[in-house]
């Protein structure tokens, strides 16, 4: 019994831990790097309002809203723009 109730907290934990990560995006040289401004025309362009535009780790990151008005939490690869992780408002 103590082994299953261990690993239902661990099975949380790791869940929750998840859910925590940061993406894992490549990582390029800063010459390779497409332009910030670029993404955030092209999110402007979708219909996103950015309210922050951050650098983590080798994704850039944004928080805002999407087309919809819900909130949003996207990276994208810094060299080609694909969205590695995305977290949207339910």
């Amino acid at each position: 019994m103590k082994l299953r109730t261990w690993s239902l907290g661990a099975l949380l934990l790791l869940s929750t831990m998840h859910a925590w990560a940061a993406a894992n995006c490549p990582a390029y040289p800063k010459e390779e790097w497409a332009s910030e401004d670029t993404l955030k025309q092209a999110l402007a362009d979708e219909g996103y309002k950015i309210k922050k535009f951050k650098i983590d780790g080798n994704c850039y990151e944004i928080y805002g809203w999407n087309k919809e008005g819900k909130k949003v939490e996207i990276y994208f690869d810094m060299k080609t723009f694909v969205i590695i992780k995305a977290e949207v408002e339910r």
